[in-house]
């Protein structure tokens, strides 16, 4: 009787999850496996689609614009992944200290995370406009000219980072402020009591006992790293000469402004492997200094 009923169990969560699984196998694995058939295949939406095998995946070997757009994409998580978990921390450390307002501070820096990326970019572009933009103009009252920002290509992508920073700074802040809450106080108390200076109670108590919460942010930031397009698409569109081109942004192009539909789904597979490779690993060394740790 246990057997049937167990049995019975499990056929009443097929039927009530079938709806939701009927969705996601429609809007998701079906999508994941057309493109990974694309990605052996050449179409352009007008014609019928023709089977060309490894093509595709050959041509990116020998694609200058590929290796461009991976090369930014790398330089765009070296400068932004750092800076976006070192200032969110930082914040959430004088946030998480009893200060008059510091609720409405909290909600301040959370805007930005919740308003759409359009938005975000439009404001940005404006304030980092070399002529007319409020950031060169603070820069010329301690008297730095500024740079052309996004006109310039050695301070486009740069332009792209400081943005980014700006808007997701907030989503690291509230995850390592409910980290910081999780941490016991009287282990910070204990520690006040021996004499160990703010440093040294960061260092030995605040640090390690935040070491999921940083592996939590880094994981999250890093993938979203991988796939930033929205800010450069509408801030420079890959310019200019190419200096703020990313992966999904040569996705997009070749998608939709070339129709080469099955050479922007090999693209996407190369890019999913990367974001795989990085994240196992990443993973993997979380395990390994829990071990040590342990």
């Amino acid at each position: 009787m246990d057997g049937v009923a167990g049995r019975g169990r499990y056929v009443a969560l097929a039927v009530l999850l079938l709806p939701s699984l009927i969705g996601m196998g429609a809007f998701y694995l079906l999508p994941v496996a057309a493109s990974l058939v694309l990605s052996f295949a050449e179409w352009d939406l007008l014609t019928p689609i023709k089977w060309i095998g490894l093509d595709n995946y050959a041509a990116i070997l020998n694609d200058g614009t590929m290796w461009q757009a991976l090369r930014n994409t790398i330089l765009f998580i070296l400068g932004y992944l750092p800076s976006v978990v070192v200032l969110g921390l930082a914040l959430a450390l004088l946030l998480n200290r009893r200060l008059k307002g510091r609720t409405i501070f909290r909600a301040i820096y959370f805007v930005p995370v919740v308003t759409s990326w359009v938005a975000v970019s439009l404001i940005w572009k404006w304030l980092l406009n070399p002529q007319y933009g409020l950031i060169n103009y603070g820069l010329s009252l301690i008297g730095i000219k500024g740079p052309g920002w996004l006109f310039d290509p050695n301070w486009a992508l740069p332009g792209v980072i400081l943005t980014s920073i700006w808007k997701d700074m907030g989503f690291v802040t509230v995850i390592y402020l409910a980290g910081l809450q999780e941490i016991p106080e009287h282990l910070f108390e204990a520690a006040a009591l021996d004499g160990a200076t703010p440093w040294q109670r960061f260092r030995t108590i605040t640090w390690p006992m935040l070491a999921p919460t940083t592996f939590f942010v880094t994981t999250i930031s890093l993938i979203s790293s991988f796939q930033v397009f929205d800010q450069v698409w509408i801030m420079t569109q890959g310019g200019p000469a190419g200096a703020t081109s990313t992966m999904v942004e040569l996705i997009y192009k070749n998608a939709f402004s070339y129709s080469k539909m099955g050479y922007a789904s090999a693209i996407s597979w190369v890019l999913f492997l990367f974001i795989f490779t990085v994240t196992i690993a990443q993973n993997r060394l979380q395990k390994r200094l829990d071990h040590a740790d342990g």
